[in-house]
């Protein structure tokens, strides 16, 4: 059966997943948004829903000041004897946690913390009872714990350095035919990365090396637009046939010129696993991911994969794409369902800084997308702004926005790259009800546009997609571009918000 990768575009990196019965369920990274870990489900490894997060309160995620980045660190979910156990690392708070629950909608526990170093925490439950613990930062770490309560019943030991590559990180165990098998990302998250393997009859080791790692890789194919495959997670189905899941990017790459840039983040990539003869995973077309790949699935593709979004704010809870910027303060976001508006209450915090600015949005999911949205500013005073942006992290986002002058209001193009800020052009308008902004974006540049009838069009700027990725940042970086709504020093109303890609 063939189907298409990602099989969850937008920015959700990190995957882990399990299986219960004929129910797959898979976790990423959420890093300084809120609320954290989204949690999707599927019964065919393709269809995903996004059921929720599992830390949705300001107890359980605590991202005050979290640098852009930070925050919450590939997570690990497993099911064992009815109960589901998530561990992740809060880079910007306590460290390493553990979460679990026995009803996935009736939310997680609180977290306990665990006393072990290094990030990308796993969890093995042996055949025994006893259940380990596994981080890495350089080398992996083991330990024994109780995963109630995060205590540690060993000392935590350094017990394997990796396959060779730089920054073994993401360890996973599996018992498989009775050897101990250990999954790991290696090369770093950029384009050296990697998922190498090894086994052991014994969980402490000796590990042998599989004799073609790494297993999955596109380090060294530079003519695939698909890059930076590593850090994923095995899974069975009910058929006994095996799958990973990894990260991958999509660059900016096109026919006529390879442009190693990603603007999306990175994305979740699908591929079936068969067992050599000599017990060793093979993955894929020999390590290599593609767009449309084939593979016996444990269930039908539904074929009404839609990825575009829309609300018109009638209903009174706020649907599961929406994220936040670290802690929000939640009365500053109304919907007013009797109307069909947003209303956003901006306050002297901007999305310009490490904090919590009045903004809300989704992932951007397709390099071709057009984004559009009803906005009316209220309270105006001159520092008000008010509109909609495509945001990737306080130091790089272009916004579209309406403001409000001495002589009356102008729509704007504001620009954040590097530590330059600009309003590259500007419109004046008359005293106004409403007006309809948009952006269009495609793999060179995003274009910003506003309508007084929402018909007719008119282009004020662009802002060049390389702006806005990954690569060109000033500091490391994980996450990818969001479509956002936001206000700043004064009240906006927002109606018929819609991101649909072309």
């Amino acid at each position: 059966m063939k189907y298409q990768n990602p099989i969850i575009p937008g920015c959700n990196p990190d995957p882990s997943i399990c299986r219960v019965g004929d129910d797959f369920y898979l976790v990423v990274s959420s890093f300084e948004f809120f609320p954290g870990i989204p949690i999707y489900h599927s019964k065919n490894l393709v269809d995903w829903e996004l059921m929720g997060h599992c830390l949705d309160t300001d107890e359980k995620l605590n991202l005050k000041e979290c640098a852009a980045s930070g925050g919450i660190y590939a997570p690990t979910i497993r099911y064992h004897n009815g109960t589901f156990f998530l561990t992740a690392t809060n880079v910007s708070d306590k460290g390493n946690f553990i979460i679990y629950t026995k009803d996935l909608t009736k939310g997680w526990s609180d977290p306990v913390w665990v006393d072990q170093q290094g990030i990308d925490p796993s969890l093995f439950f042996d055949e025994d009872g006893k259940v380990y613990y596994m981080t890495a930062f350089g080398e992996v770490f083991i330990s024994e714990i109780n995963p109630y309560t995060g205590e540690r019943l060993t000392d935590v030991k350094v017990f394997n350095p990796g396959c060779g590559g730089k920054c073994p990180e993401a360890p996973h165990i599996y018992k498989i035919d009775g050897k101990y098998y250990l999954l790991l990302a290696e090369g770093g998250t950029e384009y050296g990365h990697m998922g190498t393997i090894q086994r052991a009859d014994n969980i402490y080791g000796p590990y042998e090396k599989c004799p073609h790692n790494p297993i999955f890789s596109h380090k060294d194919q530079v003519k695939i637009n698909i890059q930076c495959i590593g850090h994923g997670d095995l899974v069975q189905d009910t058929n006994g046939n095996w799958w990973v899941v990894c990260l991958g990017i999509r660059t900016l790459s096109d026919f006529f010129l390879n442009r190693l840039l990603h603007n999306l983040g990175r994305e979740i990539f699908l591929a079936p696993v068969v067992w050599d003869e000599y017990g060793w995973p093979v993955v894929g077309e020999n390590g290599l991911f593609d767009y449309e790949m084939e593979g016996d699935l444990p269930g039908k593709i539904s074929g009404n994969i839609n990825h575009d979004f829309y609300d018109d704010f009638s209903k009174k809870e706020f649907c599961t794409y929406y994220n936040f910027i670290r802690n929000p303060k939640q009365d500053a976001y109304v919907r007013d369902v009797d109307k069909k508006q947003l209303i956003l209450y901006g306050n002297h915090v901007t999305i310009n800084e490490i904090a919590s600015p009045t903004w809300i949005g989704v992932r951007q999911k397709a390099f071709d997308m057009t984004a559009k949205v009803k906005v009316r500013i209220s309270d105006a005073v001159c520092e008000t702004r008010v509109g909609m942006t495509a945001y990737y992290n306080e130091n790089y986002h272009y916004e579209i926005y309406l403001d409000k002058q001495e002589d009356g209001y102008r729509v704007c193009l504001g620009k954040h790259i590097h530590d330059i800020q600009v309003i590259s052009s500007a419109k004046n308008i008359q005293a106004i009800d409403s007006v309809w902004l948009k952006i269009d974006a495609d793999k060179k540049r995003y274009r910003f546009s506003y309508s007084m009838d929402g018909k007719e069009f008119i282009e004020i700027g662009t802002g060049v997609t390389a702006g806005l990725c990954s690569e060109t940042t000033m500091d490391m970086s994980y996450t990818g571009t969001y479509i956002g709504l936001f206000a700043e020093n004064g009240t906006g109303y927002f109606k018929e918000f819609q991101v649909k890609n072309n």
